[in-house]
């Protein structure tokens, strides 16, 4: 699947970063990120690990609450469904109406070292980013090419099979454009995953494996969506289920 066609199917934005785009460095749960389960609003950064058992409990706990059915067909899907990209607009979540789209509110959310264009205290030109599906620390400018996209957690095409194809347009507009389903990742991380589920895609940082699946988790009891079977299944196994 071409570059283009990621981003139509997930809905994310490409960013870009220097050449090289990623080196070795602290991963983001080792910093400032936080676990999801101390993040239930999605408006602090990262994926911190879970580590301990009493943790692990918990994200079990919580992942069992999503209820489970198969996976519709794609028929219809159109990111457009979902309101223009990155709309200030999405009423009911975080970040909504500041005056600073979506995409720039997540770069500002998790992103360090912030450069700002001149006279914008909203349009980000430069930062470093740690990102917690590879645990590398990219180090981004914005004219450079691509490499970093905002992450749909629950891709949207995956949501419109799920049943988001018979929602309000305004709950698919809060979807496409809630903190809590969305992070700054590594670009080829993203465009990996696709629409897929977890069980069929997992980020490459084992550590974060069980946030991830706690995050996906907390985005589906949110809007009341289930998952397949298989997707919560694995969900379970990251975390010792």
């Amino acid at each position: 699947m071409s570059a283009a066609a990621v981003l139509l199917v997930t809905g994310c934005e490409d960013l870009g970063t220097d050449d090289p785009a990623a080196r070795p460095g602290p991963a983001a749960e080792d910093g400032r990120a936080a676990s999801p389960l101390d993040n239930p609003e999605g408006t602090k950064p990262g994926l911190a690990p879970l580590t301990t058992d009493a943790d692990r409990a918990a994200a079990r706990k919580l992942i069992e609450k999503v209820p489970t059915k198969g996976r519709g067909p794609k028929t219809g899907y159109d990111r457009d469904e979902f309101g223009y990209a990155w709309m200030d607009t999405a009423d009911g979540v975080p970040f909504a109406r500041n005056g600073c789209d979506t995409r720039n509110d997540l770069i500002r959310r998790d992103g360090q070292g912030l450069r700002f264009r001149t006279g914008s205290d909203c349009v980000v030109v430069a930062m470093t980013l740690d990102d917690p599906y590879t645990g590398t620390t990219i180090t981004w400018r914005k004219q450079k090419a691509a490499e970093v996209q905002i992450d749909h957690v629950v891709p949207l095409s995956y949501s419109w099979q799920m049943g988001a194809s018979r929602w309000s347009e305004s709950k698919r507009e809060q979807l496409a454009n809630d903190a809590l389903n969305l992070i700054p990742v590594q670009g080829r991380a993203n465009s990996a995953k696709s629409d897929s589920g977890p069980a069929s895609w997992l980020p490459p940082n084992q550590r974060i494996r069980c946030s991830y699946a706690v995050r996906f988790a907390q985005v589906a009891l949110e809007y009341e969506m289930p998952v397949t079977a298989p997707d919560k299944q694995a969900m379970l196994r990251q975390c010792g289920g």
